[in-house]
């Protein structure tokens, strides 16, 4: 055996690849099945990508690695917080006018506990190459090339703002994005790219970067000058990627890399813009290990998409871009990193090459309402374009696999995976207005809150939810306002609320909305229990939290519609969403789980799988 080839594609789910290969449309996929194995793959509580990926990663449940959600919160303000890395700042600054100048390197850390398999064949010589695995970033030293991914902010901090420049009147705002309104003076648009803070200033600053766009009525198609570069280009159509270079001063230059996409001409002016990505070929902080793997990479293959969530689906949702253009955008994402993942299979002799592929993910959340005729995000939208776009999809995927099988060796061992699977999305559950409603959760006004809890009165709160999944006990000692002592009046709270929500019916369409909910300390025994929501809300299919809920928004509405292009979600109970595991091998288990592909990797390569991992082997060598 010499490699140990592993193809992540996000999302994919069982049901879909079983129908489309019994139609005959996934011959590749079909191949592997008849010739060794293809199961259902069990995800984990709760089955969202950075807990899953993370398994993966590491062979254990989520209290051994304690990411239990995109967010956590903060126990002194309530707010979220991203779940996997906290980027800081310089540890001191010496003053100089205007300026601080930071000393020594701002810390940036990675929350994912446990070890990465990969680190622990490095430790045996066993050489890896992982591209885009969720829950890397910051990148760790092992033996071999690692390439970041979801959780890599933009070069503005965030996990991506695009920019939205119109002539048209509106104050709109959006989430995920800024509005910029622009005129149109003699064919002429005067505006500027919206950059990070300038750090270096005492008085904090937001840098910019100007740029002109000149019309074409004739040809329909525009003229845009950004510093050095000068590109044109038609309605529907996106840029190549364009370097950025914002001064701060000091001869400090902070690279960042854009598309810019032009929605409408006339009428009226419309320009998308990406969110600013790190310059994968001036990285302004680490995104690969070793950090120049990176910058190889854009000498090989050009500039490409550093950001975690690199396709812009809040663009989609906010209908900044149309269906089209956010395909464009996944399938241009898609093609940057397969020429990656198969410089890295060539290079990758001996060892493992892994890779995941998220498209699957973007185009399922997105175009699902496509493939479920009564979604309410159908009303007053066109259902027959894209109705075919996820079997397309599956279709490219099992193309991409065709051509992986064409390098694999009879002695590699190659394995398709997913994270999760798919379910439609079509009713949002705001937990925190059930909570409100139901005498857990109270309100300052006593009426409703803005977004992130600003209005909830802590100091009368039993319990709030936080995230896609969790729900918190305001626990004394542990939140900075805490009222439920721990231990019997905890335990007593948790009884009452999971035997109110489970099997909560939305009695507007009759149907049973929470299938169960788990309490984490019956389920989970890990060192980082503690992190954990103490509560997790098993939503059947069709459903999920809301967005208002999502927001920290508390209102009177428990259940409402789901109207965005949003429409497909696997954030509920795990039982309902296993992912997919093809192999070219017989597999030993009946039933294999995510947190299994770790120790079976080990146990390929000889080497002894730690008594702390809680998945088994699936091959024996």
């Amino acid at each position: 055996m010499n490699r140990v080839v592993i193809v992540g594609l996000d999302g994919l789910d069982p049901l879909l690849a079983r129908k489309f290969m019994d139609e005959g449309k996934l011959p590749n996929l079909a191949k592997i099945k008849e010739q060794g194995s293809f199961t259902c793959l069990g995800t984990t509580l709760p089955a969202m990508s950075p807990v899953a990926w993370s398994s993966f990663i590491t062979g254990v449940n989520p209290s051994k690695h304690s990411i239990f959600d995109f967010l956590s919160r903060n126990k002194q303000t309530y707010l979220p917080e991203l779940s996997s890395s906290q980027v800081g700042k310089a540890p001191k600054a010496i003053s100089l006018g205007k300026y601080q100048i930071p000393i020594g390197k701002p810390k940036i850390q990675l929350l994912r506990k446990s070890k990465p398999f990969w680190n622990i064949l490095s430790e045996k010589d066993i050489t890896s190459s992982i591209l885009r695995v969720p829950i890397t970033f910051p990148p760790e030293k092992f033996k071999g090339v690692l390439l970041s991914a979801m959780c890599v902010p933009d070069l503005k901090g965030t996990q991506g703002t695009f920019s939205f420049y119109t002539t048209e009147t509106s104050e709109k705002k959006h989430t995920g994005g800024v509005q910029i309104p622009v005129k149109l003076e003699a064919n002429k648009i005067t505006s500027y790219i919206a950059g990070p803070e300038n750090s270096l200033l005492k008085k904090q600053e937001e840098m910019r970067i100007p740029f002109t766009v000149t019309i074409d009525n004739e040809k329909q198609e525009a003229e845009i000058k950004i510093q050095e570069e000068k590109l044109r280009l038609k309605q529907g159509e996106y840029s190549k990627w364009i370097k950025l270079t914002f001064k701060p001063g000091l001869g400090v230059k902070v690279n960042g890399i854009c598309r810019f996409y032009i929605n409408e001409i006339s009428p009226e002016f419309k320009l998308y813009v990406t969110p600013i990505n790190i310059d994968p070929e001036n990285p302004a902080m680490p995104i690969s290990h070793p950090f120049f793997y990176s910058i190889y990479l854009a000498k090989m293959f050009g500039s490409f998409a550093t950001l975690g969530l690199a396709e812009d689906t809040w663009a989609l949702n906010e209908r900044i871009i149309d269906e089209d253009a956010f395909l464009k955008q996944c399938y241009l994402i898609q093609e940057e990193r397969e020429k990656m993942f198969f410089n890295a299979l060539e290079k990758t002799k001996k060892g493992v090459c892994a890779c995941v592929f998220d498209s699957t993910d973007r185009i399922q959340h997105m175009f699902w309402r496509y493939i479920d005729e009564g979604h309410p995000a159908n009303r007053n939208k066109d259902t027959e374009k894209h109705r075919k776009t996820i079997e397309e999809l599956y279709m490219k995927m099992d193309s991409l696999v065709g051509r992986v099988m064409e390098k694999i060796a009879e002695k590699d061992i190659l394995i398709i995976m997913s994270d999760h699977g798919f379910k439609s999305f079509r009713r949002g559950i705001n937990l925190n207005s059930w909570l409100y409603l139901n005498g857990y959760l109270a309100l300052k006004n006593g009426n409703e809150s803005r977004e992130w809890f600003k209005d909830v009165d802590w100091e009368k709160t039993k319990a709030y939810a936080l995230g896609l999944g969790g729900m918190y006990l305001n626990i004394k000692g542990r939140e900075a306002k805490g009222i439920v002592s721990p231990g019997k009046e905890a335990e007593k709270l948790k009884k009452e609320i999971i035997q109110k929500l489970n099997g909560l019916r939305d009695e507007e369409k009759g149907e049973v909305a929470i299938q169960e909910v788990f309490d984490s300390s019956k389920i989970f025994s890990g060192p980082y229990v503690s992190n954990s929501p103490d509560l997790f809300i098993g939503y059947n299919i069709g459903y999920r939290a809301s967005w208002d809920g999502v927001a920290g928004i508390v209102n009177h509405t428990v259940f409402d519609d789901n109207v965005k292009s949003w429409s497909g979600d696997h954030c509920i109970d795990p039982r309902l969403v296993p992912g997919v595991f093809f192999c070219n091998r017989k597999i030993d288990a009946q039933s294999p789980e995510i947190i299994d592909i770790a120790p079976t990797v080990l146990k390929l390569f000889g080497v002894e799988v730690p008594s702390y991992m809680d998945g088994k082997p699936l091959i024996n060598g």
